[in-house]
């Protein structure tokens, strides 16, 4: 039975797929882009407001998703026995993909153009690397849960062999202006994809029941917790208003005289 993290490639699937398709309808719309000139890239739908803000949003909110389901990813394989050099590969290419998502959204190709290619750069080809890097994973280690069906995997190949050679047409395309079209058209499948191996790891978390976040204490002695400042105004305050306390005096012992010899007087 899925639990819930299973919703969550799929939660962020459906997000990019409507929110990149809203940016583009809208920039159709208010005849930010031409169609009938060329078919636009992704970048150039969201460079003028308002359609990008809405293209910054469903970008940041996207990566927030994507870093977060690369986090659990990494505890997923750390459980299972993945070797921590190798899974901190993964994640780390995941984490960078996530980041460079968030770039591309906030730094738009028309004002900053150097910044969004190099965001670009992290969110196609270091997305891609993250995927690649599992399927290496799986073909090393013939032990590792495999959850889904049989052709899972195969699938998993086929998409990101064909994200792979995508981005290399798309880049040999933009070369010539006449061929942009086609470059662009290039663009949108290789995020299509994208987008559908993050929703297959819904098969993965389907093993996964809940996270819980434990904090670890840092080795060494345990010092006694600080004195909050609410609790030592109130402790000062109590003192002032009841004054300081007495000293105790030290009780003094008196001494019984030692009775001496009695005298008798002869009358």
């Amino acid at each position: 039975m899925w639990g819930h993290l299973s919703l969550l490639p799929i939660f962020l699937a459906l997000w990019a797929v409507a929110g990149t398709w809203t940016v583009f309808s809208l920039a159709v719309l208010n005849q930010t882009v031409n169609l009938t000139e060329r078919f636009p890239y992704i970048s150039a739908c969201g460079s003028e407001p308002p359609q990008s803000c809405l293209f910054s949003q469903v970008l940041n909110v996207g990566a927030a998703v994507a870093a977060w389901i690369f986090i659990l990813r990494y505890h997923q394989l750390r459980d299972w026995g993945v070797r921590r050099g190798f899974n901190q590969l993964i994640l780390w290419a995941g984490l960078l993909s996530a980041v460079g998502t968030s770039v591309v959204g906030n730094f738009q190709q028309k004002h900053l153009r150097p910044v969004h290619l190099t965001g670009s750069f992290f969110a196609f080809a270091v997305g891609v690397l993250y995927f690649w890097l599992q399927l290496l994973l799986f073909h090393l280690r013939k032990d590792l849960p495999r959850p889904g069906p049989p052709w899972l995997g195969l699938l998993r190949l086929l998409l990101c062999s064909t994200c792979t050679v995508l981005m290399v047409v798309m880049t040999v395309l933009h070369r010539w202006r006449w061929l942009r079209s086609a470059s662009a058209g290039c663009e949108w499948t290789v995020a299509m994809l994208l987008f559908t191996l993050v929703g297959l790891l819904a098969f993965d978390f389907s093993l996964l029941d809940s996270c819980t976040l434990c904090l670890r204490a840092a080795p060494g002695p345990v010092s006694p917790p600080p004195v909050s400042p609410s609790s030592l105004q109130e402790q000062l305050s109590q003192e002032t208003c009841l004054g300081p306390s007495p000293a105790v005096q030290p009780e003094e012992t008196k001494e019984n005289p030692t009775p001496g010899p009695t005298t008798w007087e002869a009358g």
